[in-house]
């Protein structure tokens, strides 16, 4: 498990997850081309907005592994 703190919405808080899950997501930001903590934050903004009840580390596991078996086209837009 890697852990990585982060605020969000002026509310430090840490994320962890196994590195795996970290290098899809470190992708995800570098082709988005936004700061990783905004990249967590539009996420955690689609949770929150959704009325989802998993915390935020779950949701991005969930959200990794939906990006992972959805075909993307070049230059799409991940979120």
């Amino acid at each position: 498990m890697i852990k990585r703190s982060i605020s969000i919405h002026r509310h430090k808080t840490s994320l962890a997850l196994e590195a795996e899950f970290w290098e899809v997501i470190d992708a995800a930001v570098t082709q988005n081309g936004k700061s990783f903590a905004s990249f967590i934050r539009e996420l955690d903004d689609i949770r929150t907005e959704s009325g989802s009840s998993q915390n935020l580390a779950s949701y991005l596991r969930v959200w990794v592994l939906k990006r992972l078996q959805e075909p993307q086209a070049p230059n799409s837009k991940i979120l």
